[in-house]
């Protein structure tokens, strides 16, 4: 249906998504996160609240969408990691970047408000599991792979327990 709308109906979707997921960010930094509701996201992004909950089922589900997205590259490609051939300086790297991510209020309202919300609702953790968790356990388990073909990782090393720990294992 929207291939008959024509491509400039497909950007302004895109471009109405963003403004969603951008004002939900926002809102959620700026209030508590009881205090949003998708009327205010709807208003926030200049879209209608129908634009909203045709997509997403719930405040909730736009809230994680809000999240997922911010782990999307330009072509909407989610979660890799670097893989430059020096596993220590990729993981640094990693751990840099989200420890400035924890600490950045903005973020932590944002997964703290999912958090309640994944805790309470099992089609959203469903959800967060399918595609956050498990895709960011593969790109790791990827990464970690990639420093075993290498020789940077011990070829016999257990990859979930590598996961588990955090720590690398030098090989």
């Amino acid at each position: 249906m929207s291939d008959a709308m024509g491509p400039g109906h497909s950007r302004r979707k895109e471009r109405s998504r963003q403004a969603i997921l951008a004002a939900t960010r926002a809102l959620v930094a700026e209030e508590a996160y009881e205090k949003v509701t998708v009327e205010a996201i709807a208003a926030r992004a200049g879209v209608g609240k129908q634009t909203i909950y045709r997509r997403w089922p719930s405040k909730s589900a736009v809230v994680f969408a809000a999240l997922l997205a911010l782990s999307e590259d330009a072509d909407g490609q989610s979660i890799t990691l670097p893989d430059t051939g020096d596993l220590e300086a990729d993981l640094k790297l990693v751990m840099r970047a989200s420890v400035k991510e924890f600490a950045d209020p903005s973020f932590d309202r944002l997964i703290r408000a999912l958090t309640t919300e994944i805790a309470q609702d099992a089609a959203l953790a469903a959800e967060y599991r399918e595609k956050l968790a498990e895709p960011l356990d593969a790109a790791k388990k990827a990464r970690l792979r990639s420093a075993q073909r290498a020789g940077r990782l011990d070829a016999e090393a257990d990859l979930d327990l590598v996961l588990d720990a955090a720590v690398p294992r030098r090989g």
